[in-house]
């Protein structure tokens, strides 16, 4: 997921949401009487309203759950950060599920630091915050970059800055939105990974990306595996003659012994070998081929 970059890189993500948030008083937030910064101060959980930033629309509830065990028992170890509002009210700006897995232990109150920071800042905060802590999955990391760009008017190149993340990275998670609304779902499920979805970008039409994202769940395809599958669908006379090339390349010897493996278990073998070095694949599509195969060799 080539920046000189790797060391900008790593400062973006060292610097800590502290130096993100600015001690100056933001034109969007009302004037509060408390103290901003330093030492944390106990708001009651009723009072803190959800950040409407947020770019995580998932939370694993056993973790949280985990989560809240140890609040239990130990209490809040890091503050969540907040920002007043002008009802007397607070939002969150970081720390989401502190504040939920707190509600679930029961806590009436939450450590917070106050900050007053705009919305841009605030949402700034929140993605940053998930990338280093929580990992969004891809489908939200693309979402998050959209909002930057279409609220905050920000580009490619200032994203990247301001998340860490290099720009052709920026461009891939923003090229996903392309995705048909169903393969997308796929994606945010942890059905289709990142490679997966951007193999498939490869296809110009929505109804070509579906059928290929069929095909991948069916056979359990791999990224490398999609790869291949997708670049032999739109140039199958290249694809065709790769094959054949290669076919050919394969030691006699070798061909027979994959024929051989390939009738024994029933299933696709390929064998790659180089001078007495090399590797068995062994190709299944349903896991009760793969129970097969375990069987066969747990006996065997």
């Amino acid at each position: 997921m080539s920046i000189a970059p790797t060391e900008t890189k790593r400062r973006a993500l060292g610097k800590g949401l502290d130096s993100l948030l600015p001690r100056v008083q933001a034109p969007t937030v009302a004037p509060s009487t408390e103290p901003e910064g330093g030492k944390p101060r106990e708001i009651p959980l009723d009072q803190i309203d959800r950040n409407p930033f947020q770019t995580r629309s998932r939370v694993d509830q056993d973790q949280l759950a985990e989560l809240a065990a140890s609040i239990t028992a130990t209490g809040v170890v890091q503050p969540i950060l907040v920002r007043p509002l002008v009802d007397g009210r607070f939002q969150l700006i970081a720390g989401e599920r502190r504040w939920l897995a707190s509600q679930l232990a029961g806590k009436a109150t939450i450590p917070a630091i106050l900050r007053q920071v705009s919305d841009e800042q605030a949402m700034e905060i929140t993605i940053v915050e998930n990338l280093q802590r929580a990992d969004l999955n891809a489908m939200e990391q693309a979402r998050a970059f959209e909002r930057l760009a279409r609220e905050f008017h920000m580009t490619q190149e200032q994203m990247a800055v301001r998340t860490g993340k290099d720009r052709a990275t920026v461009a891939n998670f923003l090229r996903l939105l392309r995705l048909p609304a169903s393969v997308q779902a796929r994606v945010e499920s942890g059905e289709l990974s990142f490679g997966h979805a951007r193999t498939l970008l490869a296809f110009e039409h929505a109804e070509e990306i579906e059928k290929a994202a069929q095909h991948i769940l069916k056979h359990s395809l791999s990224v490398r595996q999609t790869e291949g599958y997708v670049q032999g669908r739109i140039n199958p006379e290249k694809a065709a003659k790769k094959e054949a090339k290669l076919e050919q390349s394969v030691d006699p010897n070798v061909r027979e012994v994959q024929e051989r493996l390939q009738r024994a278990l029933g299933l696709k073998v390929s064998i790659e070998d180089r001078n007495g070095r090399g590797k068995v694949t062994i190709e299944y599509s349903r896991l009760e081929d793969f129970d097969l195969l375990l069987e066969q060799l747990a006996r065997d």
